[in-house]
């Protein structure tokens, strides 16, 4: 057994099947999973700064922080369930989010992490949510799938038919000669 077999069974969550459905490279799932637990902890701790600054008597900043610690923890309940075993209902949720495609999961994160910067602008909001922005980009590119194979990719790009019967014909290659004709009828 290799070492990255060991280590994606010990990883694997309970009741996951063995055999990947999809064709995710593994270090991208690492990746999602990974920076989504960091980036929503450290989205709650700078969420929290955020609050802070109510003693300066910003609402917004109080609105932000509240917002970016509400999204904080959304995230690591579907990313990381286990440091939420206190509550119940998590399980349910993370098993319910697994099931849905990625990109289910890529939106929900991106719109989830902007309202923080808009209401207030500054260093915790850009990096809280910004983590979170890019685990939604990395679920974005998980569902986006992997390449075609060179092979493929390169007898697609040397197989060029002509213009007006190819579905990847442009605009400039199925551009007409422009010509002077004579002055349309004014009797219409």
């Amino acid at each position: 057994m290799s070492f990255t077999e060991k280590l994606s069974s010990i990883m694997q969550r309970p009741g996951q099947d063995p055999v990947a459905k999809d064709d995710v490279a593994w270090w991208m799932k690492y990746a999602g999973r990974g920076l989504g637990t960091v980036g929503s902890l450290l989205a709650i701790f700078l969420g929290a700064w955020n609050c802070v600054s109510i003693l300066l008597g910003s609402v917004s900043c109080l609105v932000s922080g509240m917002w970016q610690m509400v999204a904080g923890f959304v995230v690591i309940m579907i990313e990381a369930p286990c440091c939420c075993l206190f509550i119940d209902f998590v399980q349910n949720l993370s098993d319910w989010a697994e099931k849905r495609p990625y990109w289910n999961r890529a939106a929900a994160y991106c719109i989830m992490a902007i309202p923080p910067v808009f209401l207030c602008f500054g260093m915790g909001s850009l990096l809280g949510s910004g983590l979170i922005f890019a685990t939604g980009v990395i679920y974005g590119l998980m569902s986006l799938g992997r390449k075609a194979p060179l092979r493929e990719m390169r007898s697609a790009a040397t197989n060029i038919e002509v213009p007006s019967s190819s579905m990847e014909a442009t605009l400039v290659e199925n551009a007409q000669p422009m010509g002077f004709t004579n002055r349309p009828d004014s009797n219409i």
